[in-house]
């Protein structure tokens, strides 16, 4: 990957209808969330505030997004029961919600006829898939993103994630 390459926000500020997340692991250990995730751990207390430093440019970057009139969407393939890390991403969801995107759940045995693609991502406006890449702890890994645009690939991508989203749970009914 050359770093000339695009990364999420530059993409997110060139979408014109969609951006859609799929997310397929049962835990991440990225750095920008484990002093939160450890705090929830030791006091059972998510910060779901929108406006927290934690939150804040989160929240901006998606209320402008959707202000656009692009669609944000996300779903989540985990595995049940689900993991403390998923326990923690389900009770932040709300502020997900608040800034407009639209999530779901789909738990991994109602998934097993999907074709998904290898690692998480990224499709925006159907055409251009963002890889994250992590290693098998959850870390980022380098480099910690790609960026395809074949048709295929966005077609693989953008297919994977509709049948998992028309399968999958709306946030508000799906308990963990």
């Amino acid at each position: 990957m050359s770093q000339k390459e695009p990364g999420f926000s530059e993409l997110l500020a060139a979408a014109r209808h969609s951006a859609v997340h799929l997310e397929m692991r049962d835990s991440y250990g990225v750095g920008d969330e484990a002093e939160d995730f450890e705090n929830w751990q030791r006091t059972g207390q998510r910060d779901v505030d929108p406006a927290s430093a934690y939150w804040a440019p989160w929240v901006d970057l998606i209320r402008g997004t959707v202000a656009r009139g692009v669609v944000v969407r996300r779903a989540r393939v985990v595995s049940e029961p689900v993991t403390e890390y998923i326990r923690y991403e389900h009770a932040g969801t709300v502020v997900n919600l608040h800034a407009g995107e639209q999530v779901r759940w789909l738990p991994r045995r109602q998934a097993s006829d999907i074709a998904l693609p290898g690692n998480d991502c990224w499709v925006f406006d159907e055409e251009i898939v963002l890889f994250n890449h992590f290693t098998g702890e959850g870390s980022w890994s380098e480099p910690d993103w790609e960026v395809r645009s074949e048709p295929a690939v966005a077609a693989l991508a953008s297919a994977a994630f509709e049948a998992v989203w028309e399968r999958g749970i709306p946030h508000e009914k799906y308990s963990v």
